[in-house]
Parts: C-alpha cells; sequence; structure tokens
C-alpha cells in the first residue's frame, strides 16, 4: 500500500503528489474526494482501472490521482488519436499477415496451391509489421524490459533510467530510420521485383519506413513528456 501523498506513475515510480489539503491536514484529490491514504481500500473495479490506464497511457502523477478518486478521464487529444492510429494500422498487418500464413498453408495442404508470391508478401508484410510495432510499443513501453537495476534503486535514479533509456532508443531509432530510407531508395533505383508476379518491393520499403519514422516522432514526444 502506498503512504499518504504518494501516488505511482505508469512508469513505476512513487512520488509525491502536490495535492490541496483540508483543514484536517489530509492530503486529497480534488473537492470531496476521499483521502490517498484509502488507495489500498479502493474497490477493485476502480484499481482495475487505475492499472489499465497506467499501463496503456503515459500519465502524469495527478492524473493517476484522479483516477484513483473516481475523477473523468481526461479528453482524448489529437496526439491520442494519432497513436491509436497507429495500433490500428499495426493490428492491421498483423492480421493480413495471419490470414497470408494460414491461407498458404491450408491450400498448400488440401489443394496443392501456392499463393503467388506468398514468400515474398509474407517477408514483407511481416518488416513493417515490425516496424509499425515498434511505433506503438516505444511510446506505450509495454515493449520488453530487464528491471535488475531499476527495480533496486529510488524514484529519483528511476526517473534518471527512464529518460537515459528513452534517449538511447530514440537515438538508435532515429539512426535506422535513416538507414532504412537508404534501403528504400536503393530498392528503387535497382527495381527490385518479386520472383513470381514481378511486382515492385519497394512500396512495402516505403510503408515500413513510414512507420520507423512514426516511432521516432512518438518516442520524442515520450521522452518530451518523461522530462
Amino acid at each position: 500500500m502506498l503512504g499518504p501523498g504518494r501516488v505511482r506513475n505508469c512508469h513505476g515510480v512513487v512520488a509525491r503528489c502536490p495535492l490541496p489539503r483540508l483543514r484536517s491536514g489530509k492530503p486529497t484529490v480534488g473537492r470531496g474526494a476521499a483521502p490517498l491514504s484509502s488507495i489500498g481500500r479502493a474497490p477493485r473495479p476502480v484499481r482495475a482501472r487505475l492499472r489499465g490506464a497506467m499501463t496503456e497511457k503515459v500519465m502524469s502523477e495527478k492524473q493517476v490521482a484522479g483516477q484513483l478518486a473516481g475523477a473523468p478521464p481526461r479528453p482524448r487529444n489529437a496526439m491520442d488519436r494519432f497513436i491509436d492510429g497507429i495500433e490500428l494500422i499495426a493490428a492491421f498487418f498483423v492480421g493480413i499477415v495471419a490470414a497470408d500464413i494460414f491461407i498458404s498453408v491450408m491450400l498448400r495442404y488440401f489443394f496443392s496451391v501456392q499463393i503467388p508470391d506468398a514468400y515474398d508478401f509474407g517477408r514483407l508484410l511481416l518488416g513493417i509489421l515490425i516496424f509499425w510495432g515498434i511505433a506503438a510499443t516505444s511510446y506505450r513501453g509495454t515493449h520488453i524490459t530487464v528491471d535488475l537495476l531499476y527495480a533496486n534503486v529510488g524514484p529519483k535514479l528511476q526517473r534518471i533510467i527512464d529518460v537515459f533509456a528513452t534517449l538511447v532508443l530514440l537515438f538508435c531509432v532515429t539512426v535506422q530510420t535513416y538507414t532504412l530510407f537508404d534501403k528504400v531508395v536503393t530498392t528503387y533505383n535497382d527495381n527490385v521485383l518479386t520472383f513470381d508476379l514481378r511486382l515492385p518491393t519497394w512500396p512495402f520499403f516505403l510503408l515500413a519506413w513510414i512507420g520507423d519514422a512514426a516511432a521516432v516522432l512518438l518516442i520524442a514526444v515520450r521522452t518530451y513528456r518523461l522530462v
């Protein structure tokens, strides 16, 4: 249980929340809200909603405290809709890749028929999926992490680690985006085609590059909100 006046944000950092005080001296969240000392006694649906909000959104301590108090969620802005659009695109390519693999296996097993360029389409769509997935997971912070050091240090050092790790990620993805754009140009100039249908492959590389560029933008926004 967290102590009074302390909240945990989506990065697991426990920090004091600047809350107004009543005459009794107990910190509260807005007018008529319960003290933060009752966090552990909050109803289970409220705790579940808070956990979901913290894992899916980059929230400040005030927003977390508002969720605990049952306050209405903050209005969705253009950035939230942009992020949701990126996640929908990534989910769409997941479905396309899964459908391509399933249909190819079924046709080959039962009818001895193969979709033309099924292998080329599969690997190219999988590349697009990976780069758009980087955009979604990097902003949400839902990618796989190792917390051997992070979990054993204080809140201030945890925040420093968060900012440093995000800056390193931003640098790496930016360099990757630059090199991938060079790959798009090279593929276009060399007129690389698929094996069966002789379709150009550079549009697939371009779609993957757009996802990588979106990842750079979202990681930059995440870095700004962390700082």
